[in-house]
């Protein structure tokens, strides 16, 4: 059996594995297949799918820019490996994000309803539209053989140069925008790794990363096919990426010196090590082997500055996609088998179909010639059974499907039927806040809350009559009841007005009739007002009307309260939109740590500049 034969049963092998896991994920969901969470919303998916996949097709505009806008001829041999790499690697990128995404089947909204101030809009019209050029860009190459496609192959042809600037220019702003992405989560992303310039070392690290990718496509596949390698020409890629990555260091490191962090790099920590060790396998080895002549001329050190180039380039873009984030409370997050099985699914499946198109059209400037497929060659038959398969073609489906089925069985089976169900968002019960003047909101004590200038911004707000503003409510011999009273549930709806309690001999002994007016059904709608009862249940001045005792979840009453007050002070002070996300969450912290900031350290700063936009 040919390397081909053996890297084809390996991946349809570990496509059958994924496919069942694939299928389970769309029926039960994410919590039942990943271990995803609120605390850990991006994970393995975002970091190698999406992110790493994104920056693994660069070659597709590096190459072509060379070949067709620099004239660089030599590389024309390159050119349609890198493009049909980068149409592949975008196609993944794409399935890769189906899978992360909660609601999967919504992803068509960003087409209709726009957003234009959100990084991820721009990101998502590029990867559209640079994937629709990476298309027509890679047309000619089956058009060449598929007569029904000779006509639009030769135009596309013709308008070429049009589409390889077309796919420079999208393929630079979204590689810059991933990066752009991150610049909106100061407190999260660690000081080595945040930076206002992440677009442009985003970008850098594109360039240098797509040369290195187009010389580990060329060897891989030069081995698989035992073909003549491309020394000399890959070698020319290599002394190019040699600057760009020493480039991406220099800059690195200066920015780390600009702002003051650098000293994070030699603290005894992980992510210090995490730092050094991306660094180096992403930039500092590569340009150190592709600096010696004699290394860059040789095709094993060639390979291994390249592979080296792509490992660090995938663990650069899974730290920042998640694994060095702060803030994730004390939950560590490990991914799934799921989580694997499924992204090696999707490289596994890329690796197949650009196989196919490989050994179909003239990807290359000679098609692949399999020696078992020659007409005079003898039959061979397997040592055990001594069966024929057939001709290598018929050979190949059929082991391949055969490795298919019984991987996808397989997979099935590994599926634990504790885990394969959707059993919905889990209760969880509701804490009072901590503190005195300056409260600590963290309903379910997970270390990830909010610190509020309780007195402070009551004081701001008119004193203790402003209490109706928040606290809408008085129950039973209270005032100005706690919003832990009736929203009890973080997420799910809570029955403020708890029936039970209400006919219970043990709770307010009430009868029927004295809610329910007689002779009519015993619903909500012929119960009497609860204000009846109770005069003082809405508090005088309050704000917000009850139109129902189904309380929302702790979370989404916080959020609504807070926003809602920010937005009508925002547009009072002529603001265009409200204070950020992490102007209140802050890092993560519990009581165990130390007491609660006072006013004059935490409060004074917010009350400043309480609405300004940051």
């Amino acid at each position: 059996m040919s390397r081909v034969h053996r890297l084809k049963l390996f991946a349809w092998a570990v496509v059958g594995l994924a496919v069942p896991v694939a299928v389970a994920r769309f029926l039960f969901g994410l919590g039942a297949t990943t271990h995803l969470s609120d605390a850990v919303p991006w994970g393995l998916w975002i970091g190698f799918d999406v992110l790493s996949g994104v920056a693994l097709a660069a070659g597709g505009f590096v190459v072509t820019a060379a070949v067709y806008i620099f004239k660089l001829e030599r590389l024309h041999s390159v050119v349609r490996p890198a493009v049909l790499t980068a149409f592949l690697g975008y196609v993944a990128v794409v399935v890769g994000l189906l899978f992360d995404l909660g609601l999967p089947w919504n992803i068509w909204h960003m087409i209709v309803f726009w957003n234009p101030h959100s990084p991820l809009f721009e990101v998502g019209w590029c990867v559209m539209l640079y994937l629709t050029v990476l298309v027509l860009e890679f047309l000619p190459v089956p058009a060449e053989q598929l007569k029904p496609l000779a006509r639009l192959g030769r135009f596309l042809a013709r308008v070429r140069l049009a589409l390889v600037i077309a796919g420079i220019g999208l393929s630079t702003l979204h590689q810059s925008s991933l990066g752009s992405l991150f610049l909106i989560m100061p407190s999260r992303l660690h000081p080595l790794w945040y930076s206002p310039l992440l677009p442009v070392l985003f970008l850098v690290s594109a360039i240098g990363l797509g040369l290195a990718m187009a010389i580990f496509e060329s060897h891989s596949t030069t081995y698989l096919y035992r073909r003549k390698p491309e020394t000399e020409v890959l070698a020319g890629l290599g002394n190019a990426a040699r600057f760009v990555l020493i480039g991406y260091v220099l800059l690195r490191l200066a920015d780390l010196a600009a702002r003051g962090t650098l000293s994070e790099a030699g603290k005894a920590q992980w992510q210090a090590g995490m730092f050094w060790l991306e660094l180096a396998l992403m930039a500092v080895i590569p340009a150190v082997l592709f600096s010696v002549r004699k290394l860059r001329q040789r095709r094993g050190w060639q390979w291994a500055a390249a592979s080296i180039c792509v490992l660090g380039t995938v663990l650069n873009r899974i730290n920042v996609g998640g694994l060095v984030h702060q803030g994730r409370g004390a939950e560590a997050y490990l991914p799934s088998w799921n989580e694997w099985l499924i992204s090696a699914g999707v490289v596994c499946a890329a690796v197949l179909v650009f196989l196919f198109f490989v050994e179909r059209f003239r990807v290359w400037e000679e098609r692949p010639v399999d020696p078992a497929a020659e007409p005079l060659r003898l039959p061979e038959f397997q040592p055990v059974g001594m069966t024929w398969l057939g001709w290598p073609v018929v050979a190949g489906r059929t082991a391949y499907s055969l490795a298919f089925v019984l991987a996808a069985s397989l997979g099935v089976a590994l599926i634990a039927p504790r885990a394969a169900e959707a059993r919905g968002v889990p209760a969880t019960a509701v804490h009072r806040a901590r503190g005195g003047e300056t409260l600590w909101i963290d309903g379910d004590r997970d270390g990830v809350g909010v610190e509020f200038p309780h007195a402070a911004i009551g004081k701001k707000l008119g004193g203790p009559g402003s209490c109706p503003l928040c606290h809408h409510m008085n129950l039973p011999r209270d005032r100005s009841s706690g919003c832990y009273e009736c929203h009890r549930d973080m997420y799910l709806e809570s029955d403020a007005f708890r029936h039970e309690f209400h006919a219970s001999p043990s709770g307010a002994k009430l009868g029927c009739t004295q809610c329910h007016r007689k002779g009519q059904p015993r619903s909500k709608q012929s119960a009497v007002a609860c204000a009846k009862c109770h005069k003082d249940l809405i508090p005088a001045g309050a704000t917000i009307q009850v139109a129902s005792y189904r309380a929302p979840g702790y979370v989404r009453a916080m959020h609504g309260l807070c926003i809602d007050c920010h937005l009508r002070h925002s547009e009072a002070a002529g603001k265009p939109r409200p204070t950020a996300c992490t102007y209140c969450h802050r890092q993560p912290r519990s009581l165990a740590q130390g007491e609660a900031p006072g006013p004059k350290e935490v409060v004074g700063k917010a009350l400043a500049a309480p609405f300004a936009v940051r």
